[in-house]
């Protein structure tokens, strides 16, 4: 069988846009993600700022089949697949594999707190054992100040040493460098990869072996950051990240998914795009003024996002 290449580098949770009556929008979806991939981004689809825990298990494996029929290459997606239940969990775990996705990012089963580390290995070893086939490739996703749950040093080793192959990597979503660089120190070089789940430590992240991130903002300043996670290494990488954190902290001064639906509202010149599900609200138009003045400030653009969702638009 042919090795399954690794993905790294910049990946999207992608907005999931709605229609007027909150039902997914595959066509405004489709369209996004093939305009990020011209960006050089990844997609992280059906992760937090995906707005995936307020999709069904079927409005996930439904969307996933409109990107793979709207011709965009799997090989650039790592589907969030987590749930409570471990039977949905696996269902979309199966289909992502099958359709030959890199990888997919799986949450802990967060409902419950508290969970000992022995309910936590079950869990994912369920899931591995269940779904049975050797092209899985897990990338665990721990982000407590969402889940509360979360995922530990002793819970990455254990699972390396039952999964090494089915166990890839890791996106840490705990806003604590310090928790990244234990993780790095104790598996990076072993070939397990770190996402950081902010732009604002992707320099760190790299300069310390790091695979790249999976960043809320990449929705909206995905060539940026891609620049920076290539050019790293280079003399201006600080200025570069420094630029990243400004776009960052004015997108993310209200709550960010309402935000970043705002800013690709403006910039593709399509309203339809603002619209969150309950419970989420949208920004005020206060807000929205203020984040896209903002922006303008420091002369951002999104270039070819507009010609990219002209053909899904409609009234």
């Amino acid at each position: 069988m042919k090795e399954q290449k690794r993905i790294k580098g910049l990946l999207s949770p992608v907005v999931t846009p709605f229609k007027s009556d909150l039902s997914p929008d595959p066509e405004r979806f489709v369209a996004q993600c093939r305009w990020l991939i011209t960006q050089n981004c990844g997609l992280a689809v059906f992760g937090t700022n995906s707005e995936a825990n307020s999709l069904s298990v079927n409005e996930r494996l439904s969307l996933l089949d409109s990107l793979l029929a709207g011709g965009v290459d799997p090989s650039h997606m790592m589907p969030g697949t987590g749930c409570c239940a471990l039977p949905d969990t696996v269902r979309l775990t199966e289909h992502a594999v099958k359709a030959g996705c890199a990888g997919v990012l799986m949450l802990p089963p967060f409902y419950y707190k508290g969970v000992s580390e022995d309910g936590l290995y079950r869990s994912f070893a369920e899931v591995i054992e269940r779904v049975g086939d050797a092209r899985l490739r897990i990338y665990l996703y721990h982000i407590p100040p969402v889940a509360v749950v979360g995922i530990t040093p002793k819970l990455v080793e254990r699972l390396l040493k039952a999964y090494p192959t089915a166990i890839a990597g890791m996106k840490d979503s705990s806003g604590n460098w310090n928790n990244t660089k234990i993780m790095l120190d104790a598996f990076a070089k072993s070939g397990f990869d770190v996402f950081v789940g902010s732009e604002s430590f992707l320099l760190a992240n790299m300069r310390n072996g790091g695979a790249g991130c999976i960043s809320a903002t990449a929705n909206v300043n995905p060539a940026a950051i891609d620049k920076l996670y290539r050019e790293w290494q280079g003399a201006d990488a600080d200025a570069q990240q420094a630029a990243l954190d400004a776009v960052r902290t004015t997108v993310g001064q209200y709550v960010m998914i309402p935000a970043l639906k705002q800013v690709v509202a403006h910039y593709a010149e399509d309203p339809a795009w603002v619209t969150v599900r309950p419970p989420l609200v949208g920004l005020t138009q206060a807000q929205a003024a203020s984040v896209i003045e903002g922006l303008k400030k420091l002369n951002f653009t999104m270039p070819g996002l507009k010609r990219a969702q002209a053909q899904a638009a409609v009234s």
